[in-house]
């Protein structure tokens, strides 16, 4: 998406978003600056149209997005929306818990690399009824 088509208000909101990261963005953003030697090279808190995704990598029109307890039931609706309009620009949309980022650093990348080389299969995507779990459909969506 050119530069000029993102709305000033929401670039400069992901400008502050960048200047205060969570604790799980920042272990996020270090998970991610290692899979660079494999061509993966995202941005943070990276303007998408209206929407602002935590880490976008836009070659490989993937979006890692990474969800506290506030987006399992006050921001449903909202994730679910933002996810849909993601996947008809063409970016496949990955979701982790933060306990599973601060946790579980590892695997995370590992899921991440795989989504590199697996374009066709949606990745898991982590429930919306509370942290930690069995993952929800695929598709991100609740059934």
């Amino acid at each position: 998406m050119p530069h000029s088509a993102i709305a000033k208000r929401t670039r400069e909101h992901a400008q502050r978003m960048r200047r205060a990261p969570t604790d799980a963005e920042r272990r996020m953003w270090h998970i991610l600056r290692t899979l660079k030697p494999f061509g993966m090279h995202f941005r943070r808190q990276a303007p998408i149209g209206a929407y602002i995704a935590d880490f976008a990598w836009h070659d490989g029109k993937l979006v890692i997005e990474i969800d506290g307890s506030q987006h399992a039931e006050r921001r449903l609706s909202y994730d679910e929306q933002r996810t849909i309009w993601l996947r008809s620009q063409g970016y496949r949309v990955l979701r982790f818990w933060n306990a599973d980022v601060l946790k579980a650093p590892r695997s995370v990348g590992e899921a991440i690399l795989a989504a590199r080389t697996d374009k066709k299969t949606p990745p898991p995507t982590p429930p919306h009824k509370g942290e930690g779990g069995t993952p929800a459909r695929a598709d991100g969506l609740q059934s």
